[in-house]
């Protein structure tokens, strides 16, 4: 337990961070879910998933919440198994 005041605070702050840092990492995952099961199910609905994925990634590497090359092979995993998809189609 911390003794000084302002460690006191700083913890609570950190509470506060880890809290937030903690739903925006999960909302990345639960796009990232998405956007891969609407590729490989071939849904509608797919190109927007990914934009939104894309976006959201871009988000937390901004906020430094995942690292710059995380979120860029992240990133590129999930455009490259898009591209496939649409390949495919035509």
């Amino acid at each position: 337990m911390p003794n000084l005041k302002s460690a006191k605070k700083e913890l609570r702050k950190g509470k506060k961070c880890n809290l937030l840092n903690k739903t925006i990492k999960d909302n990345v995952k639960s796009l990232i879910k998405k956007s891969r099961k609407a590729i490989t199910g071939k849904d509608e609905q797919t190109k927007e998933l990914v934009a939104q994925a894309m976006k959201a990634i871009d988000k937390a590497k901004q906020k430094g919440i995942i690292k710059k090359n995380t979120g860029d092979r992240k990133k590129s995993r999930l455009q490259k198994k898009f591209n496939d998809i649409t390949k495919k189609e035509k």
